[in-house]
């Protein structure tokens, strides 16, 4: 968390191996990726990284089906339906494989965006603002989600939010302020975490 401008996104963007550092190392699930080639950084996430966006970034034309299976198809594998299917399933959406975006909601949209990213089963999971397009349940649904994911799966997952109440569900919480970690808090309430932030505004 932190403000505009602060460098949550490049900082993402950087441990994910979406863009070089200048300084320091990146290591995700004991490999090190801070002078990997482009090539080597792609297939790396194609195995070991998940993405979630705010903006779903589904593919239009094809169905939650296909749109899942996407990841598994760019890895040249061939994507077995069971596999999809349960990644659906996963997410509480078994009974609408079938169905394209635009005959979803947005949190339909969004747990569709994290079945995908999840179907590679990768080491870390990225999230940018995934609750920053949708309406309070349908946020507080998929903050649930991510955290079941967590709490029955072990997965990791680094999340951007701007949200209070969606950082409340993360283990921890660190804070951003000019591109440098100021400060942390552990299992915090939305509380704690929104009166931090205003200490920073007064």
């Amino acid at each position: 968390m932190g403000p505009s401008g602060s460098g949550k996104s490049t900082l993402l963007h950087c441990a994910a191996g979406l863009e070089k550092v200048t300084g320091g190392q990146v290591v995700i699930a004991g490999k090190d990726i801070t002078n990997a080639s482009d090539a080597e950084l792609t297939e790396f996430r194609r195995g070991s990284v998940g993405f979630v966006f705010q903006s779903f970034n589904l593919i239009g034309s094809l169905t939650a089906e296909q749109n899942v299976a996407m990841p598994l198809r760019l890895a040249g594998r061939r994507p077995g339906r069971r596999v999809v299917r349960d990644a659906l399933a996963a997410v509480g959406l078994a009974d609408r494989s079938r169905h394209r975006p635009r005959e979803l909601s947005g949190g339909q949209q969004q747990r569709v965006a994290i079945a995908r990213a999840m179907v590679t089963r990768p080491a870390v999971l990225f999230a940018d603002e995934p609750t920053g397009a949708l309406d309070s349940r349908s946020a507080r649904g998929v903050l649930d989600l991510l955290r079941s994911m967590v709490d029955d799966e072990g997965q990791a997952i680094v999340m951007v939010t701007h949200d209070p109440a969606a950082a409340a569900a993360a283990d921890r919480v660190l804070f951003l302020r000019d591109g440098r970690l100021v400060d942390g808090l552990d299992r915090p309430s939305a509380r704690e975490v929104a009166e931090l932030l205003a200490s920073w505004e007064a």
